[in-house]
């Protein structure tokens, strides 16, 4: 795992953070995508799609759903240990890259001002993956990458 040094990216994560984790308590939050991006072209290299699931009568009514903290962890580490194997089969990115995430909320949401609106950043022709999902009765998670195949550009 690598930990950045830049404050920069330090701050932006931080706020980003915050702010899918008030949309993901209040039940707006649908779909969050990572983007890998060439930083000479901007091709969209890699993206990684977790799509969320809430469950509206916890959100709406209040109830409470169990499932331990224990059984949650073994869910998400599984995805991790996928993540980490995912490099046996996604190409080598072996240019300068740039990331970008997308969220996607319900309609009513209010959107901070420091945010944009985006295309979606897909890939033409992907590969896809879909990988492990968790749910911790409340949220559940599914993940799917998609990947430039530069295969078909050579031949």
């Amino acid at each position: 795992m690598l930990l950045t040094q830049d404050e920069g990216v330090k701050s932006f994560i931080a706020n980003l953070n915050a702010q899918l984790s008030e949309w993901l308590e209040a039940g707006k939050l649908q779909r969050v995508v990572l983007v890998i991006m060439s930083k000479a072209t901007n091709e969209v290299l890699e993206r990684w799609n977790f799509s969320i699931e809430t469950d509206a009568e916890v959100v709406e009514k209040g109830l409470s759903r169990e499932k331990s903290d224990k059984e949650i962890m073994r869910e998400i580490q599984a995805i991790m240990r996928q993540i980490a194997s995912s490099i046996t089969y996604l190409p080598c990115l072996d240019e300068p890259c740039v990331f970008d995430v997308l969220a996607y909320t319900d309609k009513d949401v209010t959107v901070p001002f420091t945010w944009i609106e985006s295309d979606p950043k897909l890939i033409a022709n992907p590969q896809m993956v879909k990988l492990h999902s968790f749910d911790t009765k409340i949220h559940k998670v599914d993940t799917l990458v998609s990947y430039k195949n530069d295969e078909w550009d050579e031949q």
